[in-house]
């Protein structure tokens, strides 16, 4: 057979993501509509975008033969947390953005830090730099700062920290979380992915990028696929220092953002209203979520998103067991949580639904 040509060290060494399961994939295993199916499995928001945005949408379409243009997106970005446009790298999703990072700054004798239960995309783009990964371990489900500290190298380039955290949904206050930023060495990048920043309660959701003034070295993940429903569209972005963001921008593929998601995001940035609303809906679906997992007697990790990561006995038998009930859940074994499943706060009747088949699994 003849040879085929071999791919880098660093790219052999990956397993692919594995997203949640489409939901059409189970309406053909189990046969039935895909109408009946519920996917709570990737924490994607039920209830979808706001109107702001699907008008957005419609009027971008008479434009599709014109390439992308990230100017208004960026200014509203810029002008929505008083930074300069400088400060702004637009993402194909934040997933864009953290491999972006990782070529940017990680190669092959560096080390990055992250902690055990970390977003499998960190340790996905570091090992495909080729950079040396350390896990710290992990404390009450949530990051150990001081473990988070001591790993600091000679060879650190990079530390990664989702807050709040996925899949635990664990949360790191933000005095300790500054405390820990003024004991990192300036030539380390801290990279903080805030995916569920907008989840948070008023008293929780403190404006962290101002913190990018005295901690140069800190850069800021966001997405639009979240709380702002727009997952299918992949816009995400970076707030970082003028030099920082430059030096990511060289690498930045031209167009990499399409413009109905950039149409979308401007839209849904503006519209606060919506997003309240989408926080208060959330926050009645957790406490639903909680309250139905408390009668059943099930241990959950206490959650700041909108998902509730659940302890079971056999979480693989029950997770096929909500399946045959339309039910699209995420096991996390991946993450080193093989007895958890994460599930989303989906609508009323979806999380309904959930506890009622959640009774009959176990």
């Amino acid at each position: 057979m003849q040879q085929l040509p071999e791919a880098n060290d660093s790219i052999k060494a990956l397993q692919p993501y594995r997203a949640g399961t489409p939901i059409a994939e189970i309406a053909r295993t189990y046969g039935m509509p895909e109408s009946d199916i519920s996917k709570l499995a990737s924490n994607e928001n039920p209830r979808g975008p706001g109107k702001s945005a699907l008008d957005a949408v419609a009027q971008g379409t008479s434009s599709l033969r014109l390439y992308p243009d990230t100017y208004d997106f960026v200014h509203t970005i810029a002008a929505h947390h008083n930074v300069s446009p400088e400060q702004v790298v637009v993402g194909n999703g934040s997933n864009d953005i953290l491999d972006l990072i990782a070529r940017t700054y990680l190669g092959l004798d560096d080390e990055t830090i992250m902690y055990e239960h970390s977003f499998l995309i960190y340790k996905l783009v570091s090992t495909a730099a080729g950079a040396t990964i350390i896990e710290t371990k992990a404390k009450d489900f949530g990051y150990d700062l001081r473990a988070l500290q001591d790993a600091i190298s000679d060879k650190t380039r990079v530390i990664w920290i989702d807050n709040p955290n996925n899949p635990t949904g664990t949360f790191i206050h933000h005095d300790k979380l500054t405390q820990f930023l003024s004991s990192v060495p300036p030539r380390v990048l801290v990279v903080l992915d805030e995916a569920y920043w907008d989840y948070l309660p008023d008293a929780q959701r403190i404006d962290s990028v101002r913190w990018i003034d005295e901690f140069p070295n800190l850069c800021i993940v966001r997405t639009f696929s979240k709380i702002h429903g727009l997952a299918a569209l992949r816009i995400g972005y970076l707030i970082a220092h003028p030099e920082v963001a430059e030096t990511l921008n060289r690498l930045r593929q031209p167009f990499n953002a399409n413009s109905l998601g950039l149409a979308a995001a401007t839209a849904s940035i503006r519209d606060t209203d919506h997003i309240a609303d989408e926080r208060d809906a959330n926050q009645a679906a957790i406490q639903q979520l909680t309250k139905g997992l408390d009668v059943l007697n099930l241990e959950y990790i206490p959650s700041h998103t909108n998902f509730v990561t659940v302890k079971f006995k056999d979480s693989q038998s029950v997770c096929e067991a909500l399946l045959q009930h339309g039910l699209i859940v995420r096991p996390i074994a991946n993450y080193g949580l093989g007895d958890y499943l994460r599930i989303t706060a989906g609508a009323e009747g979806e999380n309904r639904r959930l506890l009622d088949a959640l009774a009959d699994a176990i």
